[in-house]
């Protein structure tokens, strides 16, 4: 897990040296918090790490749908499922 506080900065700062901290941010996929009076405002990532984020966040989406469908009873058993693939393409047993 990223632990924010060891990559946290002044927006001044980064605004001043924005190619070193793109650089850090590509090569240890962390984010940076940028500080504004000494709180932080914002975090910047690097595109490919945010990109992993979203998938994630898809797939638990998934996961959810699949967890809800299965308590709504609209799922059906494995073999269900392998008995009708074997006859729609002519799978022998």
């Amino acid at each position: 897990m990223v632990d924010l506080k060891d990559d946290t900065q002044t927006l001044t700062g980064f605004k001043r040296e924005t190619s070193k901290f793109v650089k850090q941010m590509k090569k240890s996929g962390n984010p940076i918090v940028l500080t504004v009076k000494g709180k932080p405002e914002l975090i910047v990532q690097d595109a490919r790490s945010y990109q992993e984020i979203l998938d994630r966040l898809d797939a638990i989406e998934g996961i959810k749908r699949g967890i809800a469908a299965m308590k709504a009873g609209q799922t059906r058993s494995a073999s269900e499922v392998h008995a009708e693939m074997r006859q729609r393409y002519g799978i022998p047993d």
